[in-house]
């Protein structure tokens, strides 16, 4: 175990690497599940056409947080580790 300042950012961003693809096809699994729902499943119900369209807009707002977040990530390992 490394546990240099450099080794521990290294687990850290390892472990950010490992994670971020699994948030990000849950967030879209439940993206898809809420059109399903809301379009497909209850289509004549307002209110959960509605819901899903607020579930969708904050799905995507947060899948392009992630991105970007996971961006500062990848420009913090290039510029602390080289590549």
């Amino acid at each position: 175990m490394d546990y240099t300042f450099s080794g521990l950012v290294g687990m850290l961003v390892s472990l950010i690497y490992r994670v971020v693809p699994l948030l990000f096809g849950l967030i879209f699994l439940i993206i898809v599940w809420r059109v399903v729902d809301g379009w497909i499943i209850h289509g004549g119900d307002q209110k959960a056409i509605d819901s899903g369209k607020s579930t969708i807009i904050s799905g995507v707002v947060v899948l392009v947080v992630l991105a970007g977040l996971w961006g500062l990530v990848a420009l913090l390992k290039s510029s602390l580790f080289g590549s």
